[in-house]
């Protein structure tokens, strides 16, 4: 049995879900889950919860993630993407200056709001914001916060057919539509503008040439060895602080008990997690503060439970 995360480098073409369903088919098991949509015409990387590491899904999830995007100038689309039909057209017809994108990219880093793209996955009243688009019904969008770590300027502009198109990277956290900032750097610009290609680089510290294509994993499938190749639950929560406890603790971690704040915790949060791991380094639970009991934290997660040793 797999217990671990399965990096995956998702191909064109398929969408989230279709991966979890294939590699559910190819382990014989159910107990799969994937930790952060990618769509159908994104590749990159995809991080697959498998077994015990179903448990830690949306821990992997809230890492930043990564991207190489490229955008054109001079046309928008519904979709704000290549797959969409153009709604909007200004031909570039001046070259623009490297340093004014620069400026515009610089001013976007930091904490902001954005407004997700009408086809998009985002539930709205029960029904995804794509249903209410295919049926030409436009609805109101709930902003969402998120944050641009970094975006940095990774080409020169070239010119075609009275577009202009440049490359950019960008690290922002969960949830961020690269594909809505493509059409905001582009208003920026004066331009509408769309997002013509999208690659994820990483997610948190998952980068792309640790990824595993389908291929491969069903070759080692047949091999059985693609256990041998997963990421242990204890580096995919790397991004946790670490408290190391007894093999006692331990056995009344696996049991769900209640234990006092140790002093180098004291300062978490409501929406603080630590990772509680024995001395051989195995992470048996994510704990978090009693939200009623001040100075005792409680489990937020167990991952390792007796019938499962």
């Amino acid at each position: 049995m797999v217990n671990g995360v399965l990096l995956l480098h998702k191909p064109v073409g398929m969408t989230s879900h279709d991966c979890v369903m294939k590699i559910r088919k190819l382990l014989k098991t159910k107990k799969v889950g994937h930790t952060g949509t990618l769509d159908p015409e994104v590749s990159g990387v995809l991080p697959i919860c498998v077994g015990r590491a179903t448990k830690i899904v949306e821990y992997v999830t809230e890492k930043s993630k990564t991207y190489d995007a490229e955008i054109t100038l001079g046309i928008s689309t519904s979709t704000e993407d290549q797959t969409g039909e153009p709604i909007s057209v200004k031909p570039v017809e001046e070259p623009i200056a490297e340093e004014d994108i620069k400026n515009v990219l610089e001013s976007l880093k930091g904490p902001q709001e954005q407004v997700p793209p009408m086809y998009s996955a985002v539930k709205v009243n029960g029904k995804k914001l794509y249903e209410y688009a295919r049926a030409g019904i436009e609805v109101e969008r709930p902003k969402r916060k998120i944050t641009i770590e970094d975006i940095v300027l990774t080409s020169h502009v070239t010119y075609a057919d009275e577009t202009a198109s440049f490359r950019f990277n960008v690290t922002c956290t969960k949830g961020t539509y690269v594909r809505t900032l493509a059409v905001t750097i582009g208003e920026k610009l004066g331009y509408p503008a769309h997002m013509s290609h999208l690659i994820r680089t990483a997610s948190g510290d998952f980068s792309l040439d640790e990824c595993f294509t389908f291929e491969e994993l069903e070759q080692q499938a047949a091999n059985g060895t693609v256990g041998d190749h997963a990421v242990p639950i204890e580096r995919a929560l790397n991004h946790l602080p670490k408290w190391v406890i007894s093999d006692t603790l331990a056995k009344k971690a696996e049991n769900g008990s209640v234990f006092e704040t140790p002093a180098q915790f004291s300062a978490m949060t409501s929406d603080d997690r630590i990772a509680v791991c024995t001395e051989a380094g195995e992470c048996v639970a994510i704990y978090m503060p009693h939200p009623s009991k001040k100075g005792l934290l409680k489990p937020a997660k167990v991952l390792m439970q007796k019938s499962e040793q």
